[in-house]
């Protein structure tokens, strides 16, 4: 086991704290474990997203879509370049995946 870091965890931090995160490598490419506090966001992409509920259940409208409620273990995908809005009624924790 090597003590060596070869570069720092990338953290996020947006709606003045109530929403953080922290950036990761994996299998499936970049992501980001975060948490977002009771509240309601919006988000814009930039890249596709797909968000994965690890606890917690947040109410979400993507694009063009009606709001839908994901709770743990439920999945949703974001497309590029549009803007989603998240309700959250508790702490929520996730994991997004990019690209």
């Amino acid at each position: 086991m090597s003590n060596s870091i070869n570069e720092a965890i990338a953290h996020n931090v947006y709606f003045e704290g109530k929403v953080q995160s922290l950036g990761l490598e994996t299998a499936k490419g970049k992501a980001t474990l975060g948490v977002m506090k009771k509240g309601t966001y919006t988000f814009s992409t930039s890249s596709p997203e797909k968000m994965v509920i690890v606890s917690g259940t947040m109410e979400v409208k993507l694009a063009g879509a009606n709001l839908k409620e994901y709770s743990e273990g439920e999945e949703f995908d974001v497309i590029a370049n549009t803007s989603f809005d998240v309700i959250c009624n508790s702490d929520v924790a996730y994991l997004c995946y990019y690209g």
